[in-house]
């Protein structure tokens, strides 16, 4: 399937409460650990959606192998066109537009479940004003707008993209920036656009049961691609935010 052909179902109503997304570039012994994990621990009403841009490596085929066992929980789509070529933004909207749960999880292949951490985060969505939670969160230091550190548990500014849910209307109504070519930075202008919408981003918990595998999106990636492109998004993020503290976390 070319990524152009990927159907839209997000004006589906819910079928169930959460989905989990991935993005699957390749990797196939990281996207083995990853789903395996995925499946032991998540609830077994939480539904998993791959997305395999491109079958890089045969990670794609491995996905296949594990539809079966997954009882139905485990939905698999591929495309031909890789990361690469469509772009984070591309590829995590897309996925959401492949969802029809409630709530919508996006996670990075490097991040390894030990144990339900879905659960602890899902009582932050008690509350109609938060839109995301997530594992890490992030406030933008204020000096200069030049950098973000650690924050939480509680009211962040943004949460990094290893692992975090997203109310799906609201990441639909306002989806990553198209332009976000490349991750880094791109999950930290998502969030800052969600909360200038009016929603409330929370990191609820101090640790959540599971842990990082080696990074593949930032490690592995052309050093000279992965900075010019981090560079454009940080640069477009203080355009449009930067001196907006009115759209910050209290502090």
């Amino acid at each position: 399937m070319r990524f152009a052909e990927l159907p839209e179902v997000s004006s589906s109503e819910f079928t169930h409460q959460v989905s989990l997304g991935v993005i699957v570039d390749g990797w196939p012994e990281d996207t083995a650990t990853c789903i395996r994990a995925l499946l032991a621990h998540a609830p077994t009403d939480v539904r998993v959606i791959a997305l395999d841009l491109g079958d890089v490596d045969g990670a794609g085929a491995v996905l296949d192998q594990f539809v079966t066992a997954s009882a139905g929980r485990l939905q698999v789509v591929h495309v031909e066109e890789t990361l690469h070529d469509v772009g984070w933004a591309a590829a995590r909207t897309a996925l959401l537009k492949l969802d029809t749960a409630e709530i919508h999880g996006v996670l990075d292949l490097s991040t390894v479940f030990d144990g339900d951490a879905v659960t602890p985060l899902l009582d932050a969505f008690s509350d109609a004003t938060v839109v995301a939670a997530g594992w890490r969160g992030v406030n933008m230091d204020t000096t200069d707008w030049y950098s973000f550190v650690d924050a939480g548990p509680g009211e962040v500014d943004a949460l990094l993209g290893y692992y975090f849910l997203v109310r799906r209307d609201a990441g639909i109504a306002t989806p990553p920036h198209p332009k976000a070519h490349f991750y880094r930075n791109a999950e930290l202008e998502w969030g800052l656009a969600l909360r200038a919408a009016g929603g409330r981003i929370v990191a609820p918990v101090d640790g959540l049961p599971a842990h990082q595998d080696r990074h593949r999106g930032y490690h592995d990636s052309d050093p000279e691609y992965r900075d010019a492109e981090s560079k454009k998004t940080y640069m477009r993020m203080l355009k449009r935010f930067k001196g907006r503290d009115e759209i910050l976390a209290p502090r």
